[in-house]
């Protein structure tokens, strides 16, 4: 106890020494730990005044007691106004993730539909990341299912294509796609130039939130075609109603008057907080998505809320509303801030009553029944994890746990995948996999397990010889028996990491589910009750391991399938190998191309002629 006092103590003394010199102005501070890491990030609208809070303890809450107490020093950064201060606090949190703050996870990146405006024929695909000038965006979707089932439909509304500019640029017959009545089939020219434009405004007006004149549209051509004894061209326009009317039944929560609008809600309890998202864009529903922030457990759901916001909307485009479960403190402040990232009025806003009020009490309930299941899976893994550390002899239930295997066919287009579970089950965003680099034997498991680890744990050692972070494991399961342990366990004495337990899993007789033998040091081969809970859960972190590895590999073997030679030619870019493939037809043809045919495709200069023809040629000209 006298101990923290001093601790404390230390902390305000040292927390003093800076108030003196702070400006009565905004900005960002930060406070340090003994290593210099950044254990919370503020913002203030006086600097001055908001760090001087911290010298007067009895008024600070535990967490803030322990979390002054570890402060060893700070850094400030002057902002002109206090949304400057708030826009550069959210990006430090998301980029420093201090253990004071609260911390959004699981923040993946939203799919949308891209709509490649810029090309003379237009396709729709699903796209994440930075945005193309010229292409139109419609989303954000919460899932990227939503997406590929929104694409099929539009597709047999609208008949655009889908396939990659490459695959376009080369065609000589029509895909399937035009076969099943999903393409027109522009690639070789089975529509014309205006056709196919009034096909991409139609689809594109549907996707702006125009449904109702598009549907009206499709319903006079169908009358029209019926009326003239066109009963097939009438039953295509039916089809193509009914495709955009399955869009809109699975977008069933619409609201009328509401085109674009994110509804967001908070709901505590057992220390958790579930934050639900809907996404409202042309006046549908996208879907939603929920989260579970990082954050102390008596913090109350408006704060929650409140720093997730700025976070969530870091690296995305907000909305022009966003409706909340609960006034914010800050409310103003967070709508005048995103109102700037957006370069447009932002309204921040938490409805009372009508339709508003209902699609937060929908959001509501939904973030309710999502903190449920969080506690009753938690609790049920909780108990899974102390079993598991009962089997294997561990000190502790563990927190992280580590699976790895790796998949490759006759050692080709080798990956290894590392998963990730603990207490709230798998996290995925801890994911990793690896591109087998060594120059091993075809089919050689033990050496890329090596390689796996060793690449995994001296990066690790690395980035944190202390091992204080949270990135260390409690236990690793590896997809192999004694010969496997054995290269495992070699490794990681190697590198001084012995006291990590390791424990081999390998497949039962005839590789029977449930009959599954274990290994670990010191111990001999060990196997568990077939219906036991530990050996379903080991089973599932297994097969998740082996899902992820596998379909790593197999995304690898796709991408070396569709390599192009001319991916192998330096200095040619996409556009570069769009046009010697619209000019030539296929990269066969020119591989076959002479200098005077390379030098005359557009954007193709005598040099760059001249090296893809030496590619090709072996230099001799």
């Amino acid at each position: 106890m006298k101990q923290n006092r001093i601790s404390l103590n230390d902390g305000v003394e040292t927390i003093k020494g800076f108030v003196h010199t702070l400006p009565n102005a905004p900005g960002v501070y930060r406070m340090l730990d003994a290593e210099g890491e950044a254990i919370y990030v503020g913002k203030a609208k006086s600097l001055a005044k908001r760090v001087a809070n911290y010298t007067l303890p009895a008024r600070l809450p535990m967490r803030l007691q322990r979390m002054v107490s570890e402060t060893k020093s700070m850094l400030f950064v002057r902002t002109h106004t206090e949304v400057e201060a708030l826009l550069l606090e959210s990006n430090l949190i998301k980029r420093l993730r201090p253990r004071y703050n609260v911390l959004l996870r699981d923040d993946k990146s939203f799919p949308f539909i891209e709509l490649t405006i810029g090309h003379d024929f237009p396709r729709l695909n699903k796209h994440r990341g930075g945005r193309a000038p010229n292409a139109a965006y419609f989303g954000p979707f919460a899932s990227a299912g939503a997406v590929d089932r929104t694409i099929q439909a539009l597709q047999r509304a609208f008949m655009i294509r889908s396939c990659a500019d490459t695959i376009f640029a080369s065609r000589s017959r029509p895909c399937l796609q035009y076969q099943i009545k999903r393409c027109t089939a522009p690639c070789v020219r089975y529509v014309t130039d205006d056709a196919y434009a009034a096909q991409v405004a139609e689809a594109r007006a549907f996707l702006e939130g125009k449904s109702r004149d598009v549907q009206d549209h499709f319903r006079v051509a169908m009358e029209q075609a019926a009326d003239a004894m066109d009963f097939e061209g009438a039953a295509g326009y039916r089809d193509r109603i009914r495709a955009l009317t399955a869009i809109q039944g699975r977008q069933d929560i619409n609201v009328e008057g509401i085109d674009e609008a994110d509804v967001i809600a908070a709901y505590a309890d057992g220390g958790h907080t579930a934050i639900e998202v809907f996404f409202f864009r042309a006046g549908r529903n996208y879907g939603n998505r929920t989260y579970f922030p990082a954050h102390d457990s008596n913090l109350e759901p408006a704060e929650v809320l409140q720093a997730f916001l700025p976070q969530f909307y870091d690296d995305k485009l907000p909305p022009s509303c966003i409706f909340l479960s609960h006034d914010l403190e800050e409310q103003d402040l967070i709508a005048e801030a995103l109102s700037v990232r957006a370069e447009r009025k932002i309204a921040v806003t938490s409805p009372k009553r009508g339709d508003k009020k209902r699609l937060v009490d929908m959001s509501l309930n939904n973030a309710r029944e999502a903190i449920q299941r969080r506690l009753a899976e938690t609790a049920t893994q909780g108990k899974l994890l102390a079993d598991l550390a009962g089997v294997f002899g561990l000190p502790a239930p563990p927190k992280r746990i580590e699976v790895y295997d790796n998949s490759h066919i006759g050692g080709t287009n080798a990956v290894g995948g590392m998963i990730v579970a603990g207490p709230e089950g798998f996290r995925k965003t801890a994911y990793r996999k690896f591109n087998i680099k060594s120059d091993l034997s075809p089919g050689d498991d033990f050496g890329m397990m090596r390689e796996m680890l060793e690449r995994r744990f001296a990066r690790a050692l690395k980035e944190d010889p202390d091992r204080k972070g949270e990135t260390w494991p409690d236990l690793l399961l590896i997809d192999g028996g004694a010969g496997q342990l054995s290269s495992v366990l070699e490794v990681m004495t190697g590198l001084g990491l012995e006291a990590i337990p390791v424990v081999g899993v390998a497949k039962g007789p005839e590789r029977d589910a449930g009959r599954e033998r274990f290994f670990m040091a010191g111990r001999d081969p060990f196997t568990l009750p077939p219906r036991d809970p530990v050996m379903f859960f080991l089973q599932r972190l297994r097969d998740e391991a082996h899902r992820f590895a596998i379909g790593t590999h197999r995304a690898k073997r796709a991408k070396a399938l569709v390599a192009s030679p001319l991916d192998e030619v330096g200095g040619i870019g996409p556009n570069r190998k769009r046009a010697l493939l619209h000019h030539f037809g296929s990269a066969q043809a020119v591989s076959r191309a002479g200098l005077t045919d390379l030098s005359g495709v557009e954007g193709i200069s005598k040099a760059v002629a001249q090296k893809i023809y030496d590619h090709f040629h072996g230099g001799n000209a």
